[in-house]
């Protein structure tokens, strides 16, 4: 069976403003025509009709000056010699030079920057060639018609597309822009919630662990005084978070208002002391190993070094078996080493729950400053160890 016919691309359809321009080109042409006007007179002129086939052909080409702008081009430039054997129409001519500046609007890139100049050296050329042949001053002024029919429109095309050009640069720099600023709004916005989550679960963790702790105790002690006890515990710790919970809102809500006094290494003492009062029951012991610091540290190592002691400490609370919790803190070399160990015991269930977001917690702080962090099992005791820089330029 022979194969089929390849069928023939289909034109794309004309834009509607090229439709009505080449209706308004073929009404002037043949307005012009019927009236007899507006005839600059061919190089063997042909008398009747004959002016309107080159009309004809630069109308159709006119229709499709947008959407096949080569082809329009080389459809006008015959358009336009063929006029010159016809006693000649303006409104062929005019319809040419629109479509000399279309292919380069319209038209692949090398086209809108080689037409200017193949147009301008066709003018001086032809310009030079009539004063050779003619040797006459109406050279001068068939060389400026030749301008004005081939370089002026090309030259003003290519200058419509540089700002076009520019415009949609223009267009998509600030398209860009603004995708940047979007993604860096997002990428804020998910740092600042990440931040809130690590404060919101260093300042309340630890209370909602103790609590949970000593309610547990005191719905098993069988002896009043111990329920009771467990139960201030209870309170004291539930009066601290809402107390820390009122602070963080209030810091969250006032974005005029300088924000309270961050914890600092000198809280540390403190903290472990009330560790020692909740632990006491579960036979945890607490102590502090502190070298003195002899040069003042940047706020945002000190806030990190507390909430990592403090989560440390938290865990310690959650988990750890009987006995001493050790707390060491070292600065020297310009790093500032926290070291916390508690005795682990593998197989014990934990006195309340956790979901792990204490670690990540403190490896998020540390990896902030540039330092490191490390949490595991040593032998038989667990190990916490961060380490952060205290220049002041890791912490900018």
């Amino acid at each position: 069976m022979p194969p089929a016919p390849r069928r023939l691309r289909a034109l794309p359809r004309p834009h509607r403003d090229d439709a009505l321009l080449a209706a308004a080109g073929l009404a002037g042409g043949v307005l012009l025509w019927a009236l007899g006007v507006a005839s600059y007179g061919g190089v063997r002129p042909l008398g009747g009709a004959w002016v309107l086939l080159p009309l004809a052909v630069a109308v159709l080409a006119g229709l499709y000056r947008r959407t096949l702008p080569r082809a329009g081009f080389a459809a006008g430039c015959a358009a336009v010699l063929a006029d010159l054997f016809t006693r000649g129409s303006l409104a062929t001519v005019l319809l040419g030079t629109d479509l000399v500046y279309a292919v380069v609007v319209h038209g692949p890139p090398r086209w809108g920057r080689v037409l200017p100049r193949a147009t301008a050296l066709v003018t001086l050329g032809g310009t030079a060639a009539l004063l050779v042949w003619l040797r006459e001053p109406a050279a001068l002024l068939l060389g400026a018609f030749l301008g004005l029919v081939s370089f002026l429109p090309a030259s003003s095309g290519a200058v419509v597309r540089g700002h076009r050009e520019e415009a949609r640069a223009a267009r998509l720099l600030a398209e860009r822009t603004a995708q940047l600023a979007e993604r860096d709004r997002v990428e804020a916005l998910a740092a600042e919630r990440a931040r809130m989550a690590r404060e919101l679960h260093d300042i309340v963790a630890g209370h909602l662990s103790a609590i949970a702790v000593h309610s547990s105790a005191a719905l098993a002690a069988d002896d009043p005084a111990l329920s009771r006890e467990a139960l201030g515990v209870v309170r004291a710790n539930s009066v601290a978070g809402l107390t820390e919970m009122r602070r963080l809102i209030h810091v969250l809500r006032a974005e005029d208002e300088e924000p309270g006094p961050a914890p600092r290494l000198s809280g540390i003492g403190a903290l472990l002391r009330r560790a020692d009062e909740e632990g006491a029951r579960h036979g945890l012991r607490f102590r502090l190993e502190e070298e003195p610091v002899r040069v003042p540290l940047p706020a945002p190592v000190e806030l990190a070094a507390y909430r990592i002691v403090q989560e440390s400490v938290t865990n310690a609370l959650k988990h750890a078996a009987p006995g001493e919790v050790r707390v060491r803190l070292r600065h020297a070399d310009g790093l500032l080493r926290i070291d916390v160990t508690s005795p682990r015991a593998p197989d014990a269930a934990p006195r309340a729950p956790g979901a792990g977001a204490g670690l990540l917690g403190m490896s998020e702080r540390a990896a902030l400053l540039d330092g490191t962090f490390r949490a595991g099992p040593e032998d038989t005791r667990w190990t916490v160890r961060a380490t952060l820089p205290t220049q002041e330029e890791a912490t900018r």
